[in-house]
Parts: structure tokens; C-alpha cells; sequence
């Protein structure tokens, strides 16, 4: 009853009209932030913490929830209508959104998109408000080996996100937590893989790694194609589109609710981020759901439906252990609870009886921001769907901007500009020789987690932690899940008798150029490794050798494997004979072309990229944006001026009101912005990079 009571306190603690603008402001603000790549809820949260000063408890948190619960809910637009994730959570939506967009499906995927984020928000705010006074104890029972066993649990989806190449993406998978283990190693100190880069010290961002494997590449197949991404008379109503998105979600609402749930105890879990739930909730749905083996990966709404319910259903669980333990599940929770004690808040066993109303309050904040952001984007869909309609060279430059001004949120340095240009060359390759990416991410995301959670269970259990029950259940549904793949590949074959004897003399092709540069890079990063000392480098060794292991043999397979074996087993795959298998990445529409062609049209994108890079050290990101649009569509497609000027002037003042002016973002130094002085007579000049500075110098 005491539950009820400070429920219905806390409902109508939030009804209150100023409250319920505050709540909308930030919501509006989570959307907008939300939608431009890169920048998320943890810069806004930021933002607006000093605004909340003033403000009573329950109107603070209502204003920070409202932002935190709803940047998510607008991050599948750019990956849906372009195929271009802005943000690491909404990787998996492209996977099945843009290939809906690309056949006229935009709108449906957009509706679906927002229907089970409201639909997954709501059961993550009803499932915190339930579990509050029962979830204490269920927390405190995970120590570091839980959270290590969840990790390599993480790490088995690898062999469901793989598709047809399990080899492949282990090797990916490998190569993902080599670059997670970059920098300094935290038990020892010593320096692993940083090339005497002071920038690689302390890792890779996931940002930039993020942006360039999974949106540079659509954004140059979107100029190599010089082709809108769908075309006007392809694209389905609208309207209808997003009313079948909406049915799809009901249709699906067991799927919805299972990777909600998925989502919000997960999210309750610290260390388990928001880019790791999408993909454990994807593979669960991939490997679930009735034929989705066949369909996923190429426009099936339920891959959306799956990611996005798992995605913003997060927030509930998050909030739990900041609010009974004080302990914050990620950067944004980390800043909220420094609001919390800002306010006067204490999280533990007073938020769960003297402060219960402003506990439930930020349920319903949860639950109302959701709703209104998923209806301000139902609003305006319609417009969203249309840019996949727009010629490459309105979209191409804008996006690629904010991919820039994204990127440099990971460190806040140059090396974040040159990450992401390596990396979208590599997600560029990855993709059109056939190599998955998601396991890359993944094993990016999770190797840092199982690296630091192995070391301190083995320093406080010994061997001891292998037998608590959580650690045994997840490592034998992480075993299962890993063999399954080769399991039914040699069941296909009719045993380890028919797998090995099916093979040829060795052909050569173009496609193991890839795999041979991986091996080559693998042995370059071992044979560092082995100068180590012995606790920084056991682990990398051993990842090292897998990634050696798995590339060489998916070599030789590529080498020797009978090409009459390989149509049967693509052509009984296509009829849903045999095992399922699919290319678990986002289809290339570009293949039908040469490939000097795309070759060429490549190192055009990429080259565009480096002057943007050029012009920034020459006179600063904000000034190169409006130069870099202009030079853009004047050269690609000799676009109107009435169209390129406008564009490039209203580019340049939103970058410099929001990220210069509003966020306040210390650029990188550029040459012409370093500051130049000089005499003239009786005057001193200098030059700061924006204006001149005049100051009158005594004359001798």
C-alpha cells in the first residue's frame, strides 16, 4: 500500500503543468541530440545539470530523464533512412532498417522503430517501479565473476551476428577486443599497442570506431551509387508506412516484451552499455524467431523491433542501481547521480522509504517522456522517410560534417579525426570483401569488460569464482552458442568424414587480399605483444593467437573448399534446406559495378574526407564546414547556387551556435589558429585564429 500511495503522490507530483513543460523541454532536447551523430545524452545531461540549480527535486530529475530517456528514440532515424548509425545503439536497427528504407519501406521501419521504443521505455519504467524494493538483493549477489561470465556471453552472440562465416567473425570478434585492450594495461601499466601515441594512451573511443565501421561505409557506397537511396515513385506511403510499423510491433508483442525485458536487466547491470544490449537482443531474436535465419539482415521489421525495445527500455534498469546503491550504470547515470546529491538526494535505503515519491516520480518521467517523444516523431516521420529520396549531394556533405564534429566527442583531440578515417577505410573493406561487422563492435565493446572483470575475480575468488552458478550457466550457454555454427555446418556435410574430405587444389581470388592484410597485421601486433611484461600481455597473447588461428583457417577454407560445395550449400541455404545462414551485415547495392569503377568513386569519398581533415589544421573545423559543402556540391554535381549557398550558410551557424557557442567544445588548434603576431609601426597586430586584436606599442 505504502507502493500505491507514493505512486499516485508521485503521478501527481508530475501532472503539474510547469513540470510537464520542463519534461517536454528535455525531451525535445533528447531528440535533437539524439539525431545528430555522435553527441548522445551524456553532452546534454552535461549541459543541463547547472540549469537545475534552482530547480525542486522532482522538476530536476523530470528535466535530466526527459533528455537521458528519449536521445535514443531518435537515433535510428539516420540509420534507418540512411543506413549511417550515428550512435553505437543503433547499429543493429541499420542492419534491417536501411534495407526496408531501400526498398520504399522507410516509413514502416520508422513507425516499428518508434513503437517499440515507446512500447519498450513503458515496460522498462513499469518493471523498475515493480522491482525497486525486491531488486537490493538480487544486485548485491553480482560480484565481478557474474559480470565476467555475462561478458563472454556477450562475446558467444559473436557466432549468431557472424551469419554464414562463423570463422570470419570470430576473427573479427578477436580483432575487436585487440584494439579494446590498446593503451595503458591497467594492471601493470605497461603500454600496449599506442605506436608512442599519446593520444592511444588511454584506448580508443568508441565513437569514432563506431562511425567509421558502420556509417562511412554507406556513405560512400551513397557516392560511389551517385543515386538517392531510394527513389521517389519506390517510396511507400508515408502515412500507411507508419501505421504498419505500428501493427508490426502488436503483432510482435511477445518479442517485444522479451527483449524489453532483456533490456532493462541488462541495463540494470554496470559495465553492460546501451551498444551491447541492441546486439545481445538481436541475436536473441535472430535465434528465436520463427525463419528470421532467411529474413535477417535484409529488411525483416522484426530486427528492428528487437533492437530498438532491448535499446530504450535500458533506462528503467539503469536507474536502479544508481538510485538503491549509488552506483551509477554508465556516464549518463554517473552525472545524474551528481545531480542527486546536488539536490540533496541520498541513494540507498532512503530513496526506498523517506524519498520514496521522488523515486516514483522518476518512473513517471521515464514513462511520459517516452510517450511524447515517440509522438513527436510519429509527427514528423514523414518528412524523415522523404530524405532517403534527396540527391547524394544534399545529404552527403551535411552528414558527413556532423560525422566529423561526432567523432570528436570521443577524446576531444585529432587522433579521434584520424580513427575515424582509418576505420570507416576498414568498415569500407570489411563490407565489400564480404567480412561482418558487428563482431568487430562487439568484441570491441566487450573485450576491456572480460579483460578487467577476469582480473579481479582471479585476484579475489582464485579458481573458485568458475563454480558459482551464474558463471557455470553463462559459460555453457556462451559454449553452446559458439559451437552451434560448426556444429550444424558439419551436420550439413554429413560429418567430420564428408567436411574433410571436401576439398580441391588451392584457387586464389581477390577476396583473400583481406584476410592475407589481417594476418599480416595480426603477426605485427603478437610479435610486440611478446616483449610484455607477463600480466599485460597473457591475455592479448591469447586473443592474438584465436584471431591467427581463425583468419588462417578461414584462408585455407577459402583456399581449398570446393566451389561445387560451395553453390550447393548457397543454394540449399536460399531454398531453407539444410542449416540457416545468412550475410549478417547491411547489402551492398553497388555490386553490379565495375570494380575499378568503385575502386575509383572510393578514393574520391576517402579523399574528400582527408580535405576536410586538411582544412581543419589549416583554419579549424567551424569555417571548413561551409567550405567543404559548397566545394562538395559545386564539384560532385554543379548544384544551383541558390541551393549550395543557403545551405552551406545555415550548416555554419547551427555548428557554431550549438557545438562553439551553446556546448562550448574546445576545437583542435589549427595553423592560421594558433595566434600570429607582428609590429606595424606603432601598433601591435594579432590574429587568433576568428579576428584581429590591435594593441596600441609605446613608440621607442
Amino acid at each position: 500500500m505504502d507502493i500505491l500511495h507514493a505512486a499516485g503522490a508521485a503521478f501527481l507530483i508530475m501532472i503539474d503543468p510547469a513540470r510537464l513543460a520542463i519534461l517536454f523541454g528535455g525531451v525535445c532536447m533528447g531528440l535533437s541530440l539524439g539525431i545528430l551523430p555522435g553527441i548522445g545524452g551524456v553532452a546534454g545531461i552535461a549541459l543541463l545539470l547547472p540549469f537545475t540549480y534552482s530547480m525542486d527535486p522532482a522538476t530536476a530529475m523530470a528535466l535530466l530523464l526527459g533528455l537521458a530517456s528519449t536521445s535514443t528514440t531518435a537515433d535510428p532515424i539516420s540509420a534507418i533512412v540512411l543506413g549511417a548509425p550515428g550512435h553505437a545503439a543503433s547499429a543493429a536497427t541499420a542492419l534491417d532498417g536501411f534495407p526496408m528504407t531501400k526498398r520504399g519501406e522507410g516509413g514502416r521501419a520508422l513507425g516499428a522503430a518508434y513503437m517499440s521504443a515507446l512500447m519498450g521505455g513503458l515496460f522498462g519504467a513499469t518493471l523498475m517501479g515493480i522491482t525497486l524494493p525486491i531488486m537490493r538483493p538480487l544486485i548485491l549477489f553480482i560480484g565481478s565473476p557474474e559480470l565476467l561470465g555475462l561478458a563472454v556471453f556477450g562475446i558467444s552472440m559473436v557466432s549468431v551476428l557472424s551469419g554464414n562465416t562463423p570463422l570470419r567473425g570470430l576473427t573479427a570478434a578477436c580483432f575487436g577486443m585487440m584494439l579494446a585492450m590498446i593503451g595503458s594495461d591497467p594492471q601493470t601499466g605497461t603500454l600496449r599497442w599506442t605506436m608512442d601515441s599519446l593520444y592511444l594512451w588511454e584506448g580508443l573511443p568508441l565513437v569514432p570506431l563506431t562511425l567509421g565501421v558502420f556509417a562511412l561505409p554507406e556513405l560512400c557506397d551513397l557516392l560511389v551509387a551517385r543515386q538517392a537511396v531510394v527513389k521517389s515513385d519506390q517510396l511507400m506511403d508515408t502515412r500507411e508506412g507508419l501505421l504498419a510499423g505500428v501493427r508490426d510491433c502488436f503483432t510482435h508483442w511477445w518479442l517485444v516484451l522479451r527483449c524489453a525485458w532483456m533490456g532493462s536487466a541488462l541495463g540494470a547491470i554496470p559495465g553492460i552499455s546501451a551498444s551491447v544490449i541492441d546486439w545481445i537482443s538481436y541475436g536473441h531474436a535472430l535465434k528465436t524467431e520463427h525463419g528470421a535465419a532467411q529474413t535477417f539482415g535484409r529488411g525483416d521489421v522484426r530486427g528492428v523491433i528487437a533492437a530498438e525495445s532491448a535499446t530504450n527500455s535500458r533506462e528503467g534498469g539503469a536507474l536502479v542501481p544508481t538510485v538503491v546503491f549509488g552506483v551509477p550504470s554508465s556516464a549518463g547515470m554517473a552525472i545524474l547521480l551528481g545531480a542527486f546529491l546536488m539536490h540533496g538526494l541520498v541513494p540507498g535505503p532512503d530513496m526506498l522509504t523517506k524519498n520514496l515519491d521522488i523515486t516514483y516520480s522518476m518512473v513517471w518521467s521515464i514513462a511520459i517522456a517516452n510517450i511524447l517523444g515517440s509522438g513527436l516523431c510519429f509527427m514528423f516521420s514523414g518528412q524523415f522517410a522523404k530524405l532517403a529520396t534527396l540527391r547524394y549531394t544534399l545529404i552527403l556533405p551535411v552528414v558527413l560534417c556532423f560525422c566529423y564534429i561526432g567523432a570528436f566527442e570521443g577524446k576531444r583531440q585529432w587522433g579521434d579525426l584520424y580513427s575515424l578515417l582509418f576505420f570507416g577505410m576498414l568498415g569500407w573493406a570489411m563490407k565489400h570483401f564480404k567480412w561482418p561487422r558487428p563482431p568487430l563492435v562487439l568484441g570491441f565493446i566487450l573485450g576491456g569488460v572480460l579483460e578487467r572483470y577476469m582480473f579481479i575475480s582471479i585476484q579475489r575468488y582464485g579458481v573458485t569464482w568458475m563454480g558459482r552458478p551464474l558463471v557455470v550457466i553463462m559459460f555453457a550457454m556462451s559454449l553452446l552458442s559458439l559451437l552451434r555454427p560448426f556444429l550444424l555446418d558439419v551436420k550439413a556435410h554429413g560429418g567430420w568424414k564428408g567436411m574433410l574430405s571436401d576439398f580441391h587444389p588451392p584457387h586464389i581470388n581477390k577476396m583473400q587480399i583481406f584476410p592475407v592484410f589481417l594476418l599480416g597485421l595480426f603477426a605485427a601486433m603478437m610479435s610486440e605483444a611478446v616483449t610484455w611484461n607477463f600480466y599485460a600481455k597473457i591475455i592479448p597473447m591469447i586473443v592474438g593467437t584465436g584471431a591467427i588461428l581463425f583468419c588462417s583457417l578461414s584462408l585455407l577454407n577459402d583456399l581449398f573448399k570446393s566451389q561445387i560445395q560451395k553453390a550447393k550449400a548457397m543454394e540449399s541455404a536460399a531454398l531453407g534446406v539444410g542449416p540457416e545462414k545468412i550475410h549478417m551485415d547491411i547489402g551492398s547495392n553497388i555490386s553490379h559495378m565495375p570494380p575499378l569503377t568503385v575502386l575509383a568513386r572510393g578514393a574520391v569519398f576517402f579523399g574528400w574526407m582527408i580535405f576536410f581533415l586538411c582544412s581543419m589544421a589549416l583554419i579549424g573545423l567551424i569555417p571548413t564546414v561551409p567550405i567543404f559543402i559548397i566545394l562538395f556540391m559545386r564539384m560532385e554535381a554543379k548544384e544551383r547556387w541558390t541551393i549550395t549557398l543557403p545551405m552551406a550558410t545555415i550548416m555554419f551557424f547551427f555548428c557554431w551556435f550549438l557545438f562553439d557557442w551553446l556546448l562550448s567544445i574546445p576545437w583542435p588548434g589549427s595553423y592560421l589558429g594558433m595566434g600570429w603576431d607582428f609590429d606595424l609601426g606603432s601598433s601591435h597586430y594579432h590574429w587568433d585564429g576568428w579576428q584581429w586584436w590591435k594593441d596600441n606599442v609605446p613608440s621607442a
